[in-house]
């Protein structure tokens, strides 16, 4: 291949609001520029796994390079990173905008600007894109193209003046986009003759290639067979297989600045290959290492168990798998006593939650049983020393904490005028602090800081309820702020169960714990003595709610005689059960786990 000249390659990524139409734009810049067969074209054509197509989400960020020939007679060089749009997987987005140059904000023209079109904007205006505006969805009868021109205009501060109107399902001003594209995005910068410098943009675990690299080269060349070194883990390797994506893998000599491709070199472990490092030659080496991206950091904690013990193994087996491909996810063991050996999992968020749990019930066939979800707190003890908390069974004494520090978020809630009052009692009722209200068209922007603690249960499902699905969220951790917190118990025949027990603000502990103490009490089945259930912290018992006795009538073969004959039946009957009482144990069903964690409060 000879060397193109930089000019003919544009490297651009799509960032939307979730469902505004980021991966059917796609799928159509594939069509029109022939990078695929029509007979192997199908829907959402970048996302490649099965929960992808059926939520209709994309999880993974996924690139592929298409050729157009342009009205100006050239052929360009197009390589486009298609990125999630739910704020979970906000580092998926960080790192496909740092290996591009420009990026197409689409935005619904019924829906208007969301809360993840703003914060998706914030992220490629920090990594200095050059933005061009798509109003999709025209075709429909409710589009106001223009209103939503203004919108941006007012509230992203864009200039949306030659946005480009286009329908992505019906193809309308496709060839409109792939102009704008090469007229309007910059053209990568680099040296050709420099020394190699190139940014690890993802890995994955492939079964037949091992570690799949997907890098963007900065300077340099890189080529078949060179020695290369990770800068950040100072790790070596030789490239085995160069190769591009035109969304099947293609393989190709060498890959100059600009261009963005992947690369094998027998690494053994995702984990060795840092996402955001700088690749280099290991004899010439470039002088300093590519600025890189923070680690994802586990917001969201929850206990993962399996419904049978002895598929413990192979759950474990399981998660190391999934970890190959996600290095967001971590993992470490706990025991319980109610539910037996399982992982404690640390996850971005409910929705990076859920996806992982589901993933691990459909690839690997594991029935589990997931604790309460918990954040992370931050405690400082009264010897000096500051601890951080992910098992809320774990807290220590508390004679010996001086303080507790929860995270905090801010949330940017977008709700149309109607749900407005709802959407603030509901920040009002989960300890929020109003911070902003104003007006974007004709609907509300509320910003609120909120503890993350009160979000992670069940504000997102509850929001989408009170605002029938209208209302938009999205949320940036803000940092740790001290909190009167305490540990609620919950006691079922004067035992603690484990997995029940949860960190509560003080004031709205005794809500959550007669909750949480009626919803057992429906779900425990009778035993033939009956059984306390209670919730307490430390030692005040603050709810208590008891499941009746199952009771054999045994007056049943007294026909009249005296009353002195049943009473003694009877109390012999109370001595037995005084009896059983102390040896009781409670049998609590699975389901009725299952179902208390899933409270909604």
């Amino acid at each position: 291949m000879t060397a193109h000249s930089f000019d003919n390659i544009r490297n651009f990524s799509i960032v939307a609001h979730i469902d505004h139409g980021k991966s059917t734009l796609a799928d159509r810049l594939i069509q029109q520029t022939g990078t695929v067969a029509a007979r192997d074209m199908e829907e959402q054509m970048l996302d490649s796994m099965d929960i992808e197509r059926e939520r209709g989400i994309t999880i993974k960020a996924q690139t592929v390079r298409l050729e157009y020939k342009a009205l100006d007679g050239k052929t360009y060089i197009l390589n486009l990173m298609d990125t999630p749009g739910h704020v979970d997987f906000a580092y998926e987005v960080s790192r496909s905008l740092a290996a591009c140059e420009g990026s197409l904000l689409v935005v619904d023209a019924s829906q208007g600007v969301e809360a993840q079109t703003l914060a998706n904007v914030y992220h490629a205006l920090d990594a200095g894109h050059e933005i061009v505006p798509v109003l999709n969805k025209i075709d429909l009868p409710a589009a106001e193209p223009d209103r939503v021109k203004e919108q941006i205009e007012d509230v992203i501060g864009l200039d949306a003046s030659d946005a480009v109107p286009i329908s992505a399902k019906t193809g309308i001003g496709i060839d409109l986009v792939l102009e704008a594209i090469v007229k309007r995005l910059p053209p990568p910068v680099g040296d050709e003759t420099a020394p190699l410098k190139a940014l690890l943009v993802d890995s994955w675990y492939d079964p037949y290639l091992g570690v799949v690299v997907l890098v963007r080269v900065i300077d340099g060349v890189m080529k078949k067979g060179q020695k290369i070194m990770m800068m950040g883990t100072d790790a070596h390797y030789d490239v085995d297989k160069i190769g591009i994506f035109r969304p099947k893998m293609q393989d190709v000599e060498k890959l100059g600045p600009g261009e963005i491709g992947f690369i094998t070199a027998q690494i053994k472990q995702v984990a060795d290959t840092r996402v955001g490092d700088t690749i280099t030659e290991d004899k010439r080496q470039c002088a300093s290492a590519l600025p890189g991206f923070k680690p994802a950091q586990p917001v969201v904690f929850c206990g993962l168990f399996p419904v049978d013990a002895a598929n413990f193994d192979d759950l474990r087996a399981a998660m190391g798998r999934l970890r190959l491909n996600d290095a967001s996810f971590t993992y470490e063991m706990e025991s319980s006593a109610a539910l037996g050996f399982g992982f404690r999992c640390g996850f971005l968020g409910l929705l990076h939650l859920e996806i992982i749990q589901e993933r691990l019930h459909r690839e690997f066939n594991l029935d589990l049983i997931a604790t309460a979800p918990s954040v992370v707190y931050r405690i400082a003890l009264t010897s000096g020393e500051n601890i951080e908390l992910h098992n809320p069974a774990d807290l220590p004494d508390v004679m010996k904490i001086k303080e507790i520090e929860e995270p905090w978020i801010k949330a940017t809630i977008l709700t149309p005028d109607d749900y407005l009052g709802s959407v603030l009692k509901l920040c009002q009722d989960r300890r929020g602090v109003q911070v902003d209200l104003n007006y974007v068209g004709k609907r509300a922007m509320v910003i609120y800081e909120l503890p993350l603690n009160e979000v992670v249960f069940d504000f997102y499902d509850r929001l989408k309820s009170i605002s029938k699905g209208y209302a938009s969220f999205d949320y940036t951790i803000t940092g740790y702020k001290e909190g009167d917190l305490v540990k609620m118990s919950i006691l079922v025949n004067a035992e603690p169960v484990d997995a029940l027990s949860m960190l509560v603000h003080r004031g709205r502990a005794e809500s959550r714990g007669r909750a949480m103490v009626e919803k057992l009490k429906e779900l425990i089945p009778p035993h033939m003595f009956q059984i306390p259930i209670q919730a307490a912290i430390g030692g005040k018992i603050i709810a208590r709610e008891t499941v009746r006795a199952l009771r054999k009538d045994v007056t049943a073969k007294c026909y009249g005689g005296d009353v002195t004959r049943k009473r003694k039946l009877l109390e012999k009957q109370k001595e037995g059960k005084k009896r059983m009482r102390q040896f009781g144990k409670v049998e609590i069903p699975q389901e009725a786990f299952i179902a208390a964690l899933k409270m909604d409060s």
